[in-house]
């Protein structure tokens, strides 16, 4: 087993009546760890959630897209000791699970699994890079019991 340090802060931003995180410390810890590739040796997240008018404005900011999306990934330092702040637009995230019937905390564990593989590097705007990104999600979160996302 390899010696993992993982330093998690989560802050939720603008959203006081919203549901806190809907996945515990642990299992976050979990997946984010099933995530990391094994020259990992610390990883430094802070995941924010934030609510549609500031995921627009980021997302807007920082992709040109003028429209909430549900993660956008900010890496600061790459591997080995990476560190990174995901940033999850709640509403977004909630309304996607919904018409996606599934439930939200499978879909934040799907969206948590993605953006920890954008900060280690992987994309997915080519098809060949996508569709390997998309089979690494769905064999992780497969350990975890949750069902192929992409179905």
């Amino acid at each position: 087993m390899r010696n993992l340090e993982i330093r998690l802060t989560i802050q939720d931003r603008e959203l006081p009546r919203q549901p806190a995180w809907p996945l515990s410390r642990p299992r976050t810890r979990r997946l984010i760890a099933a995530a990391l590739p094994a020259n990992c040796h610390c990883a430094a997240l802070t995941l924010v959630l934030v609510g549609r008018a500031h995921g627009r404005r980021l997302n807007q900011e920082y992709r040109g897209r003028d429209y909430a999306t549900n993660i956008l990934t900010f890496t600061y330092s790459g591997l080995p000791q990476l560190h990174a702040d995901l940033v999850f637009c709640h509403p977004v995230v909630t309304q996607e699970a919904r018409a996606q019937k599934r439930s939200v905390d499978h879909h934040a564990a799907h969206l948590l699994v993605h953006g920890v593989l954008h900060a280690c590097g992987l994309d997915h705007d080519r098809a060949s890079d996508a569709a390997q990104m998309e089979s690494l999600e769905i064999a992780i979160l497969k350990r975890f019991r949750i069902p192929n996302p992409y179905l």
